[in-house]
C-alpha cells in the first residue's frame, strides 16, 4: 500500500500510461481544433502545435518530479505542501476541472451526432446510454479503464485513412507562406490546440495505480508525443485539402474531410467515423470522472460510486434542460484558456513548494 492506499494487485504495468495518456488527449479536439488553429496562425500553425507539444512534455517531467518527492497522488502532494485546508481547496478545483471536462466531452460528443447524424433524438437519451456506460467501466476498477484504453488505441488508428485519403485531393501550396505571424499569434494558436493536448494531467490521480511509477515516465512522454504526431498529421492534411479560407469557416474540419471518401458499398463514409468514434472517445468521458469521483473518495472518505452517481444525476439534468450550443461554449471556455493557464502555473508552483519544504529537512 501507498499514501494513496493503493493495493498492488489494482496496479497496472508502466507500458500502459503510453495508451492512457494517448487515448485520453485523442478525443473530442482533434475533429475541430484546426478551425481556430488557422484564424490564429494560418500556415503557421504548425509551429504552435509543436509549441504546445512541448510544454506538455514539460509538465509531465514537473508531475513525475513532484512524484518523486512525495510519492501518492494529487490529493496527497496538495497537502504537503499547502497544509491540510488550503491543500484541500486546491484539490477541490481539480475536481470540478475534472468533473467539468468529462461533461464537456459527454455534452460535445453529443452535439456531434446530433449534427452528423440523429438531430432529433434528444440529448438526454444518448448522454442516458453513456452514463451508464461510464458507470459500468469506472466500477469495474481501473485496470478495466486501462484495458479499453489500450483496446481503443489498438482498434481506431485504422482512421488514419481519413487524412491520407485526402492526399489525394492536396494542394501543397496550402502550406505556404511560412513563418509569417508573430510569437503572440503562435501563442495564441498553442492555445487553441490545448483542448487536444489536454489530459495528461490525469497522471496526478492515476500515478499510484502504475507499478514501479518511476518507470513510466518514459511512456508517459511516448503518449504524449505520439498525440503531437498525429495533431500534426491531421493539421497538414487539413491545411493541403482545405484553403486557410474555407478552414476557419468549417466547423468540423476533420469529419468534413471523410465526407469525400467513396466506396462503393458505402456512400457516408463521415457516418462510420462519427460512430466509431465513440469508441475512441468513450475514454476521454471515462477518465476524467474516475479522477474527479476518485478525488471526491479520498478527500471525504465515500465509497467512489456515491460522487459518482451525483455527477451522473447532474450530467444527465444538464443534458435535460440546459443542452445548447451555448452551454458547451460556456464549458469550453472555463477549460480554454482558463484551465490551461491554471496547470501552467500551478504544477510548476507545486514543485517548487515541495522542493523546498524537502530542502529545508535537510538542514
Amino acid at each position: 500500500m501507498n499514501q494513496a492506499g493503493v493495493n498492488e494487485k489494482y496496479k497496472v504495468s508502466p507500458f500502459y500510461v503510453l495508451f492512457l495518456v494517448h487515448s485520453m488527449q485523442t478525443g473530442l479536439g482533434v475533429l475541430n481544433f484546426q478551425r481556430d488553429l488557422a484564424k490564429a496562425t494560418g500556415t503557421d500553425g504548425w509551429i504552435s502545435i509543436l509549441l504546445a507539444g512541448l510544454i506538455v512534455h514539460v509538465l509531465i517531467w514537473v508531475i513525475y518530479k513532484i512524484f518523486s518527492i512525495v510519492p501518492g497522488d494529487l490529493i496527497y502532494a496538495n497537502n504537503h505542501a499547502w497544509g491540510k485546508w488550503i491543500g484541500n481547496f486546491f484539490s477541490l478545483l481539480f475536481i470540478l476541472y475534472f468533473f467539468a471536462l468529462g461533461m464537456t466531452i459527454i455534452i460535445g460528443y453529443i452535439n456531434v451526432v446530433h449534427v452528423w447524424m440523429f438531430d432529433e433524438v434528444p440529448s438526454w437519451a444518448f448522454a442516458l446510454v453513456f452514463l451508464i456506460l461510464i458507470y459500468y467501466i469506472i466500477t469495474g476498477g481501473f485496470r478495466t479503464i486501462t484495458g479499453i484504453a489500450f483496446l481503443t488505441v489498438i482498434f481506431s488508428y485504422w482512421l488514419l485513412i481519413v487524412p491520407l485519403y485526402g492526399f489525394k485531393y492536396a494542394d501543397f501550396t496550402g502550406t505556404l507562406p511560412i513563418f509569417d505571424h508573430t510569437l503572440l499569434e503562435i501563442m495564441k494558436g498553442t492555445r487553441s490546440t490545448s483542448l487536444s493536448m489536454l489530459g495528461f494531467e490525469m497522471i496526478l490521480m492515476f500515478y499510484p495505480f502504475i507499478k514501479n511509477a518511476k518507470k513510466s515516465q518514459k511512456y508517459a512522454h511516448g503518449g504524449a508525443l505520439a498525440t503531437t504526431l498525429l495533431i500534426l498529421l491531421i493539421y497538414f492534411v487539413s491545411t493541403v485539402f482545405y484553403s486557410q479560407e474555407q478552414l476557419v469557416l468549417t466547423l468540423w474540419p476533420t469529419l468534413s474531410l471523410t465526407s469525400v471518401i467513396e466506396f462503393p458499398f458505402i456512400q457516408r463514409f463521415e457516418y462510420i467515423t462519427v460512430s466509431w468514434w465513440a469508441i475512441v472517445i468513450i475514454l476521454n468521458m471515462v477518465i476524467p470522472l474516475w479522477a474527479a469521483s476518485r478525488g471526491v473518495k479520498r478527500l471525504f472518505n465515500v465509497q467512489q460510486k456515491y460522487p459518482l452517481w451525483v455527477m451522473s444525476i447532474i450530467i444527465l439534468l444538464v443534458n435535460i434542460f440546459f443542452f445548447d450550443v451555448d452551454s458547451l461554449f460556456i464549458l469550453n471556455k472555463m477549460i480554454n484558456p482558463y484551465w490551461v493557464c491554471f496547470l501552467v502555473i500551478y504544477l510548476p508552483l507545486l514543485l517548487i513548494l515541495i522542493s523546498i519544504k524537502k530542502w529545508r529537512k535537510r538542514l
